[in-house]
Protein backbone atom coordinates (compact mmCIF):
# COMPACT_ATOMS: atom_id res chain seq x y z
CA UNK A 1 0.00 0.00 0.00
CA UNK A 2 1.39 3.26 -0.79
CA UNK A 3 1.82 5.86 2.19
CA UNK A 4 -0.47 8.71 2.72
CA UNK A 5 0.28 12.35 3.34
CA UNK A 6 -1.67 14.54 3.78
CA UNK A 7 -1.52 18.31 2.54
CA UNK A 8 -3.37 21.40 5.32
CA UNK A 9 -4.75 24.76 3.66
CA UNK A 10 -6.24 24.93 0.45
CA UNK A 11 -4.01 28.31 -0.11
CA UNK A 12 -0.92 29.16 -2.61
CA UNK A 13 1.43 27.08 -0.88
CA UNK A 14 -0.85 24.23 -0.05
CA UNK A 15 -2.49 23.64 -4.15
CA UNK A 16 0.98 23.88 -5.46
CA UNK A 17 2.19 21.54 -2.56
CA UNK A 18 -0.32 18.80 -3.20
CA UNK A 19 0.28 19.28 -6.89
CA UNK A 20 4.05 18.99 -6.66
CA UNK A 21 3.38 15.23 -4.82
CA UNK A 22 0.28 14.19 -7.16
CA UNK A 23 2.95 14.84 -10.40
CA UNK A 24 5.08 12.35 -8.03
CA UNK A 25 2.73 9.94 -7.36
CA UNK A 26 2.17 10.69 -4.19
CA UNK A 27 -1.26 9.39 -2.55
CA UNK A 28 -1.94 12.67 -1.39
CA UNK A 29 -5.30 14.69 0.21
CA UNK A 30 -5.58 18.20 0.34
CA UNK A 31 -7.46 19.45 3.34
CA UNK A 32 -9.16 23.09 3.08
CA UNK A 33 -11.55 24.85 5.61
CA UNK A 34 -13.07 26.88 2.95
CA UNK A 35 -15.44 25.47 0.55
CA UNK A 36 -13.05 26.59 -2.30
CA UNK A 37 -9.08 26.96 -2.75
CA UNK A 38 -7.44 30.32 -2.49
CA UNK A 39 -10.25 32.05 -0.60
CA UNK A 40 -8.17 33.98 2.14
CA UNK A 41 -4.22 35.20 1.34
CA UNK A 42 -4.37 33.87 -1.93
CA UNK A 43 -7.78 35.89 -2.67
CA UNK A 44 -6.96 39.36 -3.98
CA UNK A 45 -3.02 40.20 -3.21
CA UNK A 46 -0.89 42.38 -4.87
CA UNK A 47 -0.48 39.90 -8.06
CA UNK A 48 3.46 40.56 -8.23
CA UNK A 49 5.87 37.70 -9.11
CA UNK A 50 8.38 39.39 -7.41
CA UNK A 51 12.70 38.11 -7.29
CA UNK A 52 12.77 42.13 -7.26
CA UNK A 53 11.26 42.93 -3.77
CA UNK A 54 12.85 39.81 -2.01
CA UNK A 55 14.25 42.08 0.02
CA UNK A 56 14.06 40.82 3.52
CA UNK A 57 12.62 43.27 6.63
CA UNK A 58 14.93 42.59 8.87
CA UNK A 59 16.22 46.25 8.88
CA UNK A 60 17.12 49.13 11.00
CA UNK A 61 15.04 51.48 8.40
CA UNK A 62 11.96 49.34 8.87
CA UNK A 63 12.59 49.63 12.63
CA UNK A 64 12.62 53.18 12.67
CA UNK A 65 9.65 53.61 10.13
CA UNK A 66 7.94 51.75 12.86
CA UNK A 67 8.20 53.46 15.37
CA UNK A 68 8.56 56.89 13.38
CA UNK A 69 4.39 55.74 12.06
CA UNK A 70 3.02 54.24 15.34
CA UNK A 71 0.94 57.56 15.54
CA UNK A 72 -0.61 57.51 12.12
CA UNK A 73 -3.82 55.49 11.27
CA UNK A 74 -3.29 55.46 7.79
CA UNK A 75 0.93 54.42 7.87
CA UNK A 76 2.53 52.07 5.40
CA UNK A 77 3.53 50.20 8.44
CA UNK A 78 0.77 50.14 11.20
CA UNK A 79 2.24 48.53 14.74
CA UNK A 80 -0.36 48.76 16.83
CA UNK A 81 0.82 49.42 20.83
CA UNK A 82 -1.33 46.63 23.04
CA UNK A 83 0.96 43.82 23.62
CA UNK A 84 0.18 40.17 23.75
CA UNK A 85 3.00 37.39 24.52
CA UNK A 86 3.04 36.50 20.46
CA UNK A 87 3.47 40.02 19.17
CA UNK A 88 6.68 40.76 21.62
CA UNK A 89 8.04 37.44 21.06
CA UNK A 90 7.28 37.65 17.39
CA UNK A 91 9.84 41.34 17.57
CA UNK A 92 12.15 39.66 19.78
CA UNK A 93 13.05 36.92 17.05
CA UNK A 94 12.61 39.67 14.20
CA UNK A 95 15.46 41.88 15.90
CA UNK A 96 17.70 38.86 16.43
CA UNK A 97 17.75 37.90 13.29
CA UNK A 98 18.94 41.97 11.86
CA UNK A 99 22.34 39.95 11.31
CA UNK A 100 21.15 37.99 8.70
CA UNK A 101 19.65 40.51 6.46
CA UNK A 102 22.14 40.21 3.89
CA UNK A 103 21.73 36.79 3.80
CA UNK A 104 18.55 36.31 4.60
CA UNK A 105 17.64 38.76 1.06
CA UNK A 106 19.82 36.83 -1.22
CA UNK A 107 18.08 33.56 -0.45
CA UNK A 108 14.93 34.68 -0.98
CA UNK A 109 15.49 35.91 -4.28
CA UNK A 110 17.39 32.87 -5.16
CA UNK A 111 14.47 30.46 -4.18
CA UNK A 112 11.55 33.54 -5.85
CA UNK A 113 14.34 32.98 -9.38
CA UNK A 114 13.67 28.94 -8.52
CA UNK A 115 9.59 29.51 -8.38
CA UNK A 116 9.38 31.05 -12.03
CA UNK A 117 10.25 27.83 -13.89
CA UNK A 118 7.93 26.13 -11.99
CA UNK A 119 5.19 28.07 -11.83
CA UNK A 120 5.55 29.08 -15.62
CA UNK A 121 5.44 25.53 -16.66
CA UNK A 122 2.37 24.31 -14.55
CA UNK A 123 0.08 27.19 -16.12
CA UNK A 124 1.13 26.02 -19.69
CA UNK A 125 0.94 22.07 -19.01
CA UNK A 126 -2.43 22.62 -17.07
CA UNK A 127 -3.55 25.19 -19.44
CA UNK A 128 -4.44 27.87 -16.71
CA UNK A 129 -5.41 31.19 -17.55
CA UNK A 130 -4.23 33.55 -14.27
CA UNK A 131 -3.97 36.90 -16.02
CA UNK A 132 -0.16 36.48 -16.93
CA UNK A 133 1.61 39.58 -17.34
CA UNK A 134 5.39 39.24 -17.90
CA UNK A 135 5.96 42.84 -18.21
CA UNK A 136 8.67 43.47 -15.34
CA UNK A 137 8.43 45.66 -12.52
CA UNK A 138 9.37 49.45 -12.11
CA UNK A 139 9.86 50.32 -8.47
CA UNK A 140 10.17 53.83 -8.62
CA UNK A 141 11.77 56.27 -5.86
CA UNK A 142 10.57 59.60 -4.85
CA UNK A 143 13.83 60.78 -3.39
CA UNK A 144 17.68 60.53 -3.51
CA UNK A 145 18.00 58.98 -0.42
CA UNK A 146 15.30 56.31 -1.45
CA UNK A 147 16.78 55.82 -4.78
CA UNK A 148 20.50 55.30 -3.62
CA UNK A 149 19.52 52.74 -0.59
CA UNK A 150 17.79 50.65 -3.28
CA UNK A 151 21.31 50.14 -5.20
CA UNK A 152 22.76 48.43 -2.37
CA UNK A 153 19.54 46.20 -2.10
CA UNK A 154 19.87 45.60 -6.15
CA UNK A 155 23.86 44.61 -5.28
CA UNK A 156 22.27 42.15 -2.92
CA UNK A 157 19.72 40.90 -5.66
CA UNK A 158 22.36 40.41 -8.15
CA UNK A 159 24.32 38.46 -5.65
CA UNK A 160 20.91 36.09 -5.79
CA UNK A 161 21.05 36.26 -9.39
CA UNK A 162 18.51 38.78 -10.20
CA UNK A 163 19.32 41.72 -12.16
CA UNK A 164 17.61 44.81 -12.12
CA UNK A 165 18.95 48.07 -13.67
CA UNK A 166 18.42 51.64 -12.64
CA UNK A 167 16.54 54.09 -14.66
CA UNK A 168 15.93 57.93 -15.21
CA UNK A 169 13.14 59.64 -14.69
CA UNK A 170 13.04 59.89 -18.82
CA UNK A 171 13.47 56.06 -19.16
CA UNK A 172 10.41 55.62 -16.48
CA UNK A 173 8.36 57.54 -18.12
CA UNK A 174 8.96 55.56 -20.91
CA UNK A 175 8.27 52.62 -19.66
CA UNK A 176 5.38 53.87 -18.56
CA UNK A 177 3.86 56.76 -19.64
CA UNK A 178 0.72 56.41 -17.36
CA UNK A 179 2.29 57.34 -14.27
CA UNK A 180 1.85 60.67 -12.84
CA UNK A 181 3.36 62.40 -9.88
CA UNK A 182 7.08 63.87 -8.88
CA UNK A 183 9.40 61.33 -8.61
CA UNK A 184 13.63 60.70 -8.60
CA UNK A 185 14.26 57.86 -10.07
CA UNK A 186 13.84 54.10 -10.28
CA UNK A 187 14.88 50.53 -10.80
CA UNK A 188 13.23 47.60 -13.40
CA UNK A 189 13.09 44.18 -12.85
CA UNK A 190 12.33 43.08 -16.98
CA UNK A 191 12.47 39.22 -15.44
CA UNK A 192 9.41 39.90 -13.29
CA UNK A 193 5.78 39.51 -13.59
CA UNK A 194 2.35 39.44 -12.39
CA UNK A 195 -0.72 37.09 -12.26
CA UNK A 196 -4.11 36.53 -10.23
CA UNK A 197 -3.21 34.47 -7.40
CA UNK A 198 -6.84 33.62 -6.82
CA UNK A 199 -7.24 32.07 -10.55
CA UNK A 200 -3.97 30.55 -10.67
CA UNK A 201 -4.51 28.65 -7.73
CA UNK A 202 -8.12 27.69 -8.42
CA UNK A 203 -6.70 26.45 -11.61
CA UNK A 204 -4.29 24.57 -10.02
CA UNK A 205 -6.66 22.79 -7.39
CA UNK A 206 -8.84 21.66 -10.42
CA UNK A 207 -5.86 20.07 -11.80
CA UNK A 208 -5.10 18.32 -9.00
CA UNK A 209 -8.37 17.08 -8.83
CA UNK A 210 -7.54 15.73 -12.61
CA UNK A 211 -4.72 13.66 -11.00
CA UNK A 212 -6.90 12.21 -8.52
CA UNK A 213 -5.89 14.14 -5.54
CA UNK A 214 -9.03 14.32 -3.06
CA UNK A 215 -10.01 17.92 -1.91
CA UNK A 216 -11.27 17.50 1.44
CA UNK A 217 -13.07 21.02 1.34
CA UNK A 218 -14.86 22.46 4.06
CA UNK A 219 -13.05 20.77 6.31
CA UNK A 220 -11.50 22.35 9.66
CA UNK A 221 -9.02 20.48 11.18
CA UNK A 222 -9.53 20.61 15.14
CA UNK A 223 -6.88 18.27 16.36
CA UNK A 224 -3.98 17.10 15.28
CA UNK A 225 -2.00 13.82 17.08
CA UNK A 226 1.34 12.57 16.33
CA UNK A 227 0.48 7.92 16.69
CA UNK A 228 3.18 5.33 16.49
CA UNK A 229 5.02 7.47 13.53
CA UNK A 230 2.06 8.67 11.70
CA UNK A 231 -0.50 11.74 12.73
CA UNK A 232 -3.49 11.55 13.26
CA UNK A 233 -5.85 14.70 11.77
CA UNK A 234 -9.17 14.83 13.17
CA UNK A 235 -11.45 17.11 11.09
CA UNK A 236 -15.60 18.10 12.67
CA UNK A 237 -15.84 14.73 13.94
CA UNK A 238 -13.82 12.85 12.29
CA UNK A 239 -10.30 11.78 11.96
CA UNK A 240 -7.81 9.69 9.65
CA UNK A 241 -4.46 8.44 10.41
CA UNK A 242 -1.79 9.51 7.52
CA UNK A 243 1.96 8.33 7.03
CA UNK A 244 2.58 12.05 6.67
CA UNK A 245 1.25 15.83 7.04
CA UNK A 246 2.55 18.85 5.53
CA UNK A 247 1.48 22.05 7.22
CA UNK A 248 0.97 25.11 4.38
CA UNK A 249 -2.22 26.62 6.95
CA UNK A 250 -1.48 30.44 6.65
CA UNK A 251 -1.40 31.61 9.90
CA UNK A 252 -2.74 28.83 11.36
CA UNK A 253 -0.04 27.21 11.04
CA UNK A 254 1.32 28.50 14.78
CA UNK A 255 -1.50 26.71 16.48
CA UNK A 256 -1.29 23.45 14.17
CA UNK A 257 2.49 22.94 14.85
CA UNK A 258 1.98 23.61 18.56
CA UNK A 259 -0.17 20.36 18.68
CA UNK A 260 2.85 18.50 16.67
CA UNK A 261 5.32 19.48 19.83
CA UNK A 262 6.73 22.46 17.14
CA UNK A 263 6.96 26.19 17.73
CA UNK A 264 7.36 27.74 14.63
CA UNK A 265 5.87 31.70 15.43
CA UNK A 266 4.17 33.18 12.47
CA UNK A 267 2.49 36.23 12.95
CA UNK A 268 -0.58 37.34 11.32
CA UNK A 269 0.52 40.73 9.20
CA UNK A 270 -2.63 42.28 7.69
CA UNK A 271 -2.31 43.79 4.11
CA UNK A 272 -4.90 45.27 2.42
CA UNK A 273 -5.93 45.63 -1.04
CA UNK A 274 -8.03 47.16 -3.81
CA UNK A 275 -9.23 45.91 -7.36
CA UNK A 276 -10.18 48.75 -9.74
CA UNK A 277 -13.29 47.92 -12.25
CA UNK A 278 -12.06 49.33 -15.60
CA UNK A 279 -15.04 49.48 -17.35
CA UNK A 280 -14.95 51.87 -19.63
CA UNK A 281 -11.93 52.68 -22.34
CA UNK A 282 -11.35 56.14 -20.56
CA UNK A 283 -9.74 54.09 -17.73
CA UNK A 284 -8.57 51.52 -19.53
CA UNK A 285 -5.80 54.11 -21.09
CA UNK A 286 -5.25 55.97 -18.49
CA UNK A 287 -4.50 52.88 -16.05
CA UNK A 288 -0.85 51.55 -15.91
CA UNK A 289 0.53 48.52 -18.07
CA UNK A 290 3.57 47.63 -16.01
CA UNK A 291 3.69 46.55 -12.37
CA UNK A 292 4.54 49.45 -10.73
CA UNK A 293 5.90 49.32 -6.55
CA UNK A 294 6.12 52.94 -4.96
CA UNK A 295 9.18 52.55 -1.88
CA UNK A 296 7.63 55.55 -0.62
CA UNK A 297 4.27 54.62 0.17
CA UNK A 298 4.82 50.84 0.18
CA UNK A 299 2.28 50.19 -2.32
CA UNK A 300 1.84 47.85 -5.33
CA UNK A 301 0.17 48.35 -8.29
CA UNK A 302 -0.81 45.30 -11.18
CA UNK A 303 -2.71 44.78 -14.14
CA UNK A 304 -5.07 42.00 -14.28
CA UNK A 305 -6.27 41.60 -18.06
CA UNK A 306 -7.64 44.50 -19.70
CA UNK A 307 -10.45 45.93 -16.84
CA UNK A 308 -9.26 45.17 -13.70
CA UNK A 309 -6.15 47.48 -11.52
CA UNK A 310 -5.13 45.61 -8.30
CA UNK A 311 -3.55 47.82 -5.30
CA UNK A 312 -2.01 46.51 -2.79
CA UNK A 313 0.14 47.20 0.24
CA UNK A 314 0.32 48.30 3.87
CA UNK A 315 1.70 46.14 6.70
CA UNK A 316 -0.73 45.86 9.98
CA UNK A 317 0.60 44.20 13.23
CA UNK A 318 -2.68 43.49 15.26
CA UNK A 319 -3.28 40.09 15.87
CA UNK A 320 -5.55 37.88 13.86
CA UNK A 321 -8.15 40.69 12.58
CA UNK A 322 -9.83 40.43 9.56
CA UNK A 323 -11.86 44.05 9.66
CA UNK A 324 -11.69 45.87 6.50
CA UNK A 325 -10.86 49.46 7.59
CA UNK A 326 -11.45 52.35 6.02
CA UNK A 327 -8.31 54.56 6.89
CA UNK A 328 -6.40 51.78 6.06
CA UNK A 329 -7.98 51.37 2.24
CA UNK A 330 -7.88 55.07 1.45
CA UNK A 331 -4.22 55.88 1.26
CA UNK A 332 -4.56 53.24 -1.82
CA UNK A 333 -7.36 54.66 -3.29
CA UNK A 334 -5.87 58.24 -3.13
CA UNK A 335 -2.74 56.97 -4.61
CA UNK A 336 -4.35 55.87 -7.49
CA UNK A 337 -5.99 58.73 -7.91
CA UNK A 338 -2.93 60.36 -7.76
CA UNK A 339 -0.69 58.75 -9.98
CA UNK A 340 -3.59 57.71 -12.23
CA UNK A 341 -5.75 60.73 -12.34
CA UNK A 342 -7.69 59.77 -15.48
CA UNK A 343 -9.21 56.15 -13.90
CA UNK A 344 -12.68 56.56 -13.05
CA UNK A 345 -12.75 55.03 -9.54
CA UNK A 346 -16.20 54.28 -8.77
CA UNK A 347 -16.27 50.97 -8.91
CA UNK A 348 -13.51 49.85 -5.91
CA UNK A 349 -13.56 46.65 -4.23
CA UNK A 350 -11.54 46.35 -1.28
CA UNK A 351 -9.85 43.38 0.78
CA UNK A 352 -7.41 43.01 3.77
CA UNK A 353 -5.68 39.34 4.08
CA UNK A 354 -3.47 38.18 6.68
CA UNK A 355 -0.09 37.17 5.70
CA UNK A 356 2.09 34.45 7.38
CA UNK A 357 5.13 35.65 8.72
CA UNK A 358 7.78 34.33 10.42
CA UNK A 359 10.80 36.53 12.13
CA UNK A 360 13.42 36.09 10.14
CA UNK A 361 11.10 36.50 6.95
CA UNK A 362 12.14 33.30 5.45
CA UNK A 363 9.67 30.51 5.26
CA UNK A 364 9.51 27.11 6.96
CA UNK A 365 10.13 24.56 4.20
CA UNK A 366 11.16 20.96 6.19
CA UNK A 367 10.66 18.23 8.45
CA UNK A 368 9.27 19.10 11.84
CA UNK A 369 10.26 17.28 15.23
CA UNK A 370 8.30 14.55 15.00
CA UNK A 371 8.55 11.61 11.63
CA UNK A 372 5.74 12.36 9.06
CA UNK A 373 5.36 16.00 10.14
CA UNK A 374 6.41 18.81 7.22
CA UNK A 375 6.23 22.12 7.24
CA UNK A 376 5.54 24.47 4.02
CA UNK A 377 4.89 28.01 5.28
CA UNK A 378 5.60 31.43 6.55
CA UNK A 379 5.97 32.86 3.33
CA UNK A 380 5.26 36.44 4.77
CA UNK A 381 4.23 38.69 1.73
CA UNK A 382 6.12 36.56 -0.99
CA UNK A 383 4.14 33.76 -1.02
CA UNK A 384 3.02 33.85 -4.50
CA UNK A 385 6.53 34.80 -5.26
CA UNK A 386 8.15 31.84 -3.62
CA UNK A 387 5.48 29.34 -3.21
CA UNK A 388 6.24 27.27 -6.48
CA UNK A 389 9.99 26.65 -5.03
CA UNK A 390 9.44 25.62 -1.54
CA UNK A 391 6.33 23.40 -2.73
CA UNK A 392 9.31 21.35 -4.86
CA UNK A 393 12.09 21.80 -1.98
CA UNK A 394 9.25 20.23 0.52
CA UNK A 395 7.93 17.65 -1.94
CA UNK A 396 11.50 15.93 -2.82
CA UNK A 397 11.42 15.59 0.75
CA UNK A 398 8.15 13.50 1.68
CA UNK A 399 8.42 12.03 -1.82
CA UNK A 400 11.86 10.45 -0.56
CA UNK A 401 10.10 9.32 2.72
CA UNK A 402 7.29 8.22 1.02
CA UNK A 403 9.35 5.50 -1.26
CA UNK A 404 11.51 4.43 2.32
Amino acid sequence: MSRTVAVIGGGITGVTTAYALAQRGVNVTLIERHRYAAMETSYANGGQLSASHAEVWNHKATVLNALKWMARRDAPLLLHPWPSWHKLSWFAQFLAAMPGYERNTIATARMAIAAREHLFAWAEQENIDFDHRRAGILHVYRDQRGFERAAGVSRLLAQGGLQRRAVTLTEMRAIEPALQGNFYGGYYTDSDSTGDIHKFTSGLADACVRLGVPCRYGAQVTALAREHGKVRVSMDGDSTVFDAVIICAGTASRAMAAMLGDHVNVYPVKGYSITVQLDDAASRAAAPSISLLDDATKLVSSRLGEDRLRVAGTAEFNGVNHDIRADRIRPLLQWVEQCFPGINTRKVIPWAGLRPMLPAMLPKVGPGKAPGVYYNTGHGHLGWTLAAATAEMVAQQVAAMAQD
